[in-house]
């Protein structure tokens, strides 16, 4: 019987479940765009084992003005041998920011198992277009091993005497990073911004993992393009340059860039170089990394009291409350309560309300939950959910929707913890539009230089496409020229969980999309502030006992 065996080397320690690395690329997309080109998008859906149905696994950078893309965002997949592992890859032409598929063109798609990608490790194949026989194009897929290397790259490269490439203007020159395949074929793994107008541009410090790069191997061969960007994405090359990860990690070495068309003729030298500024190797520690060393995690729910939810009483509501199951609030507040709350030491979890109107008369857009005053913990979800309860049954819903206030109390103690002792998390459950939308982008944007993250839990049928201006994936959140240090929201509309399912599925399958960005956003936080796991792991400490919890606001109506 023939032997059929990944073509990528394995470890002597293999086992039959390893992460492997998938890398995507597209040719002759259809073109969508009437004035332009198509801005494609891949997901990827994975069908699991005793399974049939496919969940989205995860997204590709979008690529603008393209019908090639090389797609630098990878997947990287857990391959189990001894189970078939379906994989569907659908390309989309982003249209708008919304994540929803069907508000975006279909391009195609191709499904396959992970062993047979494993078993051959690259594949071109054509998109499939669902109900046509016309050509959508063809999908590049390559599979390579994911090799045990915890190293980052971090270096600063700048540009001397670039070639002009603009008539009426210099270059706006970027950088492109290809790993060399087995079959000599290059892989595009890192992308770096566009400088504008500069022969001499200056990029921003990198940090790439040695992984991505070469897989561990220094001396593996790299190839670097720097290009001229274009608007309608026909970039001009400026130049390539052929080098390793072991002469990019030193310190002011240099490299000429060649114009494959120009190396022939007599008098050219180059087009330019590149030098590395400065360079160093640093450990890429993991989310694990940060816990078992004691850093701790910091939950904080804040409920939507606002009258659109619908009286309490009325069993449309959205806050009704019945003895036979939970409402939409209770749903989101227990599913991403249970998984959190394991990893908090003492599981006491301030809960506060926006929105509604106290028995004492005052409209409160930051109250505690547990209408105690000085003290807005909870023992537990359970005594969250408790508080909740109660006090659906004494605040008065009204409104408006402001969610500035509840972001800027955890933003005051997640400010008073920089050090990476502490990391701050706010659930925000609501049901409708922001009216502080200028206060709230504010807000998000100061937060995202605290190690703080926040979550917004869509409850109803309300129209949510405005949520996607926060949860910022493919643009950088600015206002009043200030832009977000990090992408720290993440938005889930909830009715798309609950539409199969018992309700403890439901549960699972919310908790884990709500969830899913917050351990990279927690890193975000870390390397950003070059802050390394604790050598001795933390004691366990309450937050009770830090800053002064500040008294809510009570905005008059």
């Amino acid at each position: 019987m023939a032997q059929i065996m990944p073509n990528f080397p394995l470890t002597q320690n293999a086992v039959p479940s390893t992460k492997v690395e998938i890398s995507v690329s597209c040719r002759k997309l259809l073109d969508k765009d009437i004035t332009s080109k198509s801005d494609p998008i891949c997901i990827l859906y994975i069908c699991e084992f005793g399974s049939t149905k496919f969940l989205e696994f995860g997204r590709t950078e979008e690529i603008k003005d393209t019908l090639n893309p090389d797609f630098v965002k990878k997947f990287i997949v857990e391959y189990h041998f001894e189970e078939q592992q379906k994989l569907r890859f659908l390309v989309i032409d982003s249209d708008s920011a919304t994540t929803n598929v069907n508000k975006h063109d279909y391009l195609g798609e191709y499904e396959c198992s992970l062993g047979e990608l494993v078993s051959q490790g690259a594949t071109t194949s054509p998109l499939r277009c669902k109900g046509s026989t016309q050509n959508c194009g063809s999908i590049i897929v390559r599979t390579e091993e994911v090799l045990a290397c915890n190293d980052v790259l971090v270096m600063k490269l700048c540009g001397i005497k670039l070639d002009k490439k603009d008539t009426f203007g210099k270059s706006d020159p970027f950088l492109v990073f290809y790993k060399c395949n087995e079959d000599q074929s290059f892989t595009a793994v890192h992308k770096s911004e566009v400088i504008k107008n500069t022969l001499n541009p200056s990029w921003r410090e990198m940090r790439i993992p040695v992984s991505s790069l070469c897989n561990g191997d220094v001396n593996r061969t790299l190839k670097v393009e720097c290009y001229d960007w274009d608007s309608d994405g026909s970039h001009d090359l400026i130049g390539v340059c052929i080098t390793n990860v072991l002469e990019l990690s030193t310190p002011n070495t240099t490299f000429e860039l060649k114009h494959p068309k120009k190396a022939s003729k007599k008098k050219y030298t180059n087009s330019g170089t590149i030098r590395v500024e400065h360079a160093r190797m640093i450990k890429n520690y993991g989310f694990l990394d940060y816990i078992q060393a004691g850093v701790q995690m910091n939950f904080t729910v804040a409920i939507d009291f606002t009258q659109s939810n619908g009286h309490p009483s009325d069993p449309r509501s959205l806050h009704y409350i019945n003895n036979v199951g939970l409402n939409q609030y209770a749903t989101a507040l227990q599913s991403v309560g249970n998984i959190i709350q394991d990893y908090d030491s003492d599981k006491m979890f301030p809960a506060l309300g926006f929105g509604g109107k106290l028995p004492d008369g005052s409209v409160s857009h930051e109250f505690f939950l547990n209408l105690n005053p000085g003290n807005p913990f909870c023992a537990g979800i359970g005594g969250v959910m408790h508080a909740y309860q109660s006090a659906i049954r004494s605040v008065a819903l009204w409104g408006p929707t402001n969610f500035a206030p509840v972001i800027n109390h955890v933003a005051r103690f997640a400010a008073a913890m920089r050090d990476g002792t502490n990391y701050f998390v706010l659930l925000i459950i609501t049901d409708g539009v922001i009216t502080d939308m200028p206060q709230t982008v504010q807000a998000v944007i100061e937060a995202s230089y605290l190690p703080m993250s926040i979550i917004i839990v869509g409850v109803g049928n309300a129209d949510f496409s405005a949520m996607n201006v926060l949860d910022a994936d493919n643009k950088v959140l600015s206002a009043r020229g200030r832009s977000a240090q990090r992408d720290i929201v993440q938005f889930v509309p909830l009715r798309d969980y609950l539409t199969s399912g018992d309700n403890a599925m439901v549960q699972a399958r919310l908790a884990k999309a709500v969830l899913a960005e917050v351990p990279d956003q927690f890193l975000g936080y870390m390397r950003r502030h070059n802050i390394e796991p604790p050598k001795q792991r933390l004691a366990p400490q309450s937050i009770s006992s830090g800053p002064p919890m500040p008294q809510p606001s009570v905005p008059q109506m």
